[in-house]
């Protein structure tokens, strides 16, 4: 079931402020004589803990209880029955509720030209089941001790124009732009719920029925300062975003799921409207407490709720009734402090499989009978560890208090898309750990040789033509052949509906669609490789067919069993591609923070990585995507590799600390 259209989407959150240019252009600075000074070696791993571990709280069967009945009351009051999901910080869903009477279609909105992939689509019941989840996920997963981020906070940093306004027409985009396509049903990292009740079933993180979403009404849950999970809600029919962020909408859907937070709220300094991005601060909820239409400390008796828990099919079971959530950081939760055999600094957490096996070990790369050279266990070792050091020393973007550390996931691939390794500091954003995967497979399969033919090769309609339409517009025919180095920043440029980015009356970038056909329920290249993978699970969630592999995209396998985008692309930046001279063997993907952290933390820790091993390296400056000019109008326009921001460090006061490496 590879065609057509469904729902889905959006959001996000670990963004980007003011950014220095770190291209990677230019030489190494040399000495008073003029001859290269060879850069100092990077200090070794430290064994201090340097993160405060986020305490292990969850949500109770009575706390989901609480949270559907102050919902429900909200709603009542407001006449608009609705669909209740709650999940916990990892995406296990505890619980689905619908009201009586509540409207479970599911529309989404279309583009006046053209429409493509998920726009337009008029979805029946029991859709808004679905819609409910994505948005109780993407509050719980972009949301940390430093920051909580809304449904509506994700419907800001994911379109065309940062801070989505007719008055900010020209702006570049969002900077979590495509960050909606991640955690989706076919991602290989997710886990699925399989309806028992094993060691396993709540292990996540969990994927999200439709990717993460932007339409208001999905909001964290936490306690005592510690995300617990996530409520959304859904009752309007329509599954959207808000185009402008300076009116003040007047939002059923998200009164009632504010409503629900009701005791289980953020401490109001980490909130959305205390963090600015770009001289902008973000928006929370566009609801209020004096908005309620109820009291929600004195909520209806759940059981006098006229409603019932319902089945979602791959989600959520209601003969087993409500279900506790896991405490982030157990075993159980499948996310976990590191064992000193497993990483040696000790601020590590990794993905664990909920029996004390971790589930992306350090290993060797796979590819052996395309790379002359793979990536060994030690050489994976050393960006992990420098990259991982690159962050503990990184000021943070997105989290308060000013001045925390930067907190993000890292993930490291050999050229077929293959984990090498996974690690994360003990609070990063659950988000993170799906999109940096995605970001090291799409940094290394654009770097590839193959990656135009297996785009050509592909299946789903419409994949092929993104490849001339590319050529073309760079003037290249050997585009995509291995001969320069993509970083996401790069492959970003070319997925904007405006190139250069933001400038209206410019044209699409060729991994785009027009602006008259855009949305961000439609990105181009990123959606239309999993469109396809989104149909067949909304058609399981009906009951009409078998749910989507774990493999997103429709290419040839380049090995056995093995897919290079096996959870999508990701358009927004924060990768590398790592070489052995000029031979690429893999990639670095960071995700969690300011967009600009991650780019420093990808580069630099694989430049140090460089630095200690002496036998891989960042691609070669010639080689970079910031060497490619394209003709716009008679001007020059030139791609970016990595973008690193101002005083980056807490330890010192260093600028352009990217600059000639």
């Amino acid at each position: 079931m590879r065609s057509g259209k469904i729902t889905a989407l959006l959001t996000a959150s670990a963004l980007v402020l003011a950014s220095c240019g770190g291209g990677g252009s230019g030489g190494t600075p040399g000495n008073t004589q003029g001859n290269p000074a060879p850069p100092p070696p990077p200090p070794p791993p430290g064994s201090t803990q340097l993160y405060d571990v986020p305490a292990q709280r969850s949500l109770s069967a009575a706390d989901v209880q609480r949270v559907i009945a102050q919902a429900a009351g909200e709603a009542s009051a407001r006449g608009l029955p609705v669909v209740i999901a709650v999940v916990d910080r990892v995406g296990n869903v505890l619980a689905v509720y619908r009201m009586n009477g509540a409207n479970e279609a599911l529309n989404i909105p279309a583009p006046p030209g053209t429409n493509f992939d998920l726009q337009g689509l008029a979805l029946p019941a029991p859709a808004a089941r679905a819609g409910a989840i994505a948005k109780a996920i993407t509050g719980a997963y972009l949301s940390s001790g430093g920051n909580a981020f809304s449904t509506r906070t994700a419907s800001e940093i994911v379109q065309q124009h940062f801070p989505p306004a007719p008055t900010t027409v020209g702006l570049e985009s969002g900077p979590l732009f495509g960050v909606q396509f991640s955690s989706l049903p076919c991602s290989d990292l997710a886990r699925r719920f399989t309806g028992g009740m094993g060691p396993s079933a709540l292990i996540g993180p969990k994927r999200t029925p439709l990717g993460l979403s932007a339409d208001p009404g999905g909001f964290p849950l936490y306690r005592n300062g510690v995300v617990v999970g996530g409520v959304g809600v859904m009752g309007d029919g329509v599954y959207g975003f808000d185009p402008n962020r300076l009116d003040n909408d007047n939002d059923d859907e998200e009164a009632i799921a504010l409503a629900a937070t009701n005791g289980f709220t953020p401490p109001a300094s980490i909130r959305a409207n205390r963090i600015p991005v770009d001289g902008t601060t973000l928006k929370y909820s566009d609801a209020s407490t004096g908005d309620f239409q109820s009291n929600p400390d004195a909520p209806p008796a759940f059981g006098s709720i006229a409603g019932m828990l319902v089945d979602v099919p791959g989600y959520f079971m209601a003969a087993g009734g409500i279900v506790a959530g896991t405490a982030y950081g157990s075993e159980a939760s499948g996310i976990r402090a590191s064992t000193a055999a497993e990483f040696s600094i000790r601020d590590a957490f990794v993905l664990s499989n909920g029996s004390g096996t971790n589930r992306f070990p350090i290993r060797a790369a796979t590819d052996g009978a395309d790379v002359t050279q793979p990536l060994t266990a030690a050489e994976v070792t050393a960006v992990l560890e420098e990259a991982f050091t690159v962050m503990q020393r990184a000021r943070a973007q997105i989290r308060r208090p000013l001045d925390s550390r930067a907190q993000v996931t890292i993930s490291i691939v050999d050229t077929h898309g293959e984990v090498l390794g996974i690690v994360r500091s003990p609070d990063a954003p659950i988000f993170g750990t799906d999109v940096s995967l995605q970001k090291a497979r799409t940094a290394t399969f654009f770097s590839g040789a193959q990656a135009g033919n297996l785009l050509l090769a592909n299946t789903d309609a419409g994949v092929p033509a993104f490849v001339p339409a590319l050529r073309t517009f760079l003037n290249d025919p050997n585009a995509l052949t291995g001969t320069f180095a993509f970083a996401d920043r790069s492959g970003g440029n070319l997925s904007r509906p405006y190139f250069p980015d933001g400038e209206v009356g410019r044209p699409n970038g060729p991994l785009s669609r027009p602006i008259d056909s855009f949305n961000p329920f439609s990105t181009g290249l990123q959606s239309n490789l999993i469109v396809g993978n989104i149909i067949q699970h909304v058609g399981f969630i009906f009951g009409m067919n078998p749910d989507t592999p774990a493999r997103c995209t429709a290419m040839p396998d380049v090995a056995p069993g093995q897919n290079p985008l096996e959870n999508g692309i990701q358009i927004f930046p924060g990768s590398v591609p790592i070489y052995r001279g000029n031979v690429l063997v893999g990639g670095i993907g960071v995700s969690g923070d300011g967009i600009d952290q991650d780019d420093m933390i990808s580069f630099l820790g694989a430049h140090n990585a460089s630095v200690r091993t002496g036998t891989i390296n960042n691609a070669p400056p010639e080689m970079r995507a910031d060497r490619i000019v394209v003709n716009v109008g008679g001007n020059n326009v030139r791609l970016r590799y990595v973008n690193c921001p101002f005083a980056p460090f807490l330890d010192t006061d260093e600028n352009n600390v990217c600059q000639g490496l």
